[in-house]
């Protein structure tokens, strides 16, 4: 890796955290493009690399939520074991996508995610 991407993978990283922990998700939104476009060139092994890094600046966010009083609690539990069962469903699928399917689908919902919120 060279200089320019060794500063700039702490630099997405810090970014990514931001976002995360401002909006109390979205990080791994970043994260694919950053990782794909800085070091990774396989879109699975990004996306995968997203998730494990997202997961603790969630657990992490979520605390820090928790604590502020900002979550509800029940809300979370509940919520929680669907997010953990689609985790699980959402990786064994990664195996079966090729990368391109998988960059075309990450990219749609990104996009009708951004229109969406806009329209609303």
């Amino acid at each position: 890796m060279n200089k320019r991407k060794k500063f700039l993978l702490p630099a997405a990283g810090a970014a990514i955290g931001f976002i995360n922990g401002f909006f109390g998700g979205g990080g791994g939104m970043l994260a694919v493009p950053a990782l794909s476009a800085l070091v990774l060139n396989d879109e699975k092994k990004a996306h995968a690399t997203a998730a494990a890094v997202v997961l603790p600046l969630s657990v992490v966010s979520g605390a820090v939520y928790l604590f502020k009083g900002a979550a509800d609690l029940p809300v979370l539990l509940s919520a929680g074991g669907g997010v953990v069962l689609g985790g699980i469903a959402g990786a064994l699928m990664l195996k079966k996508l090729s990368n391109e399917k998988l960059a075309t689908v990450f990219y749609i919902l990104t996009i009708a995610s951004g229109i969406y919120n806009c329209i609303r």
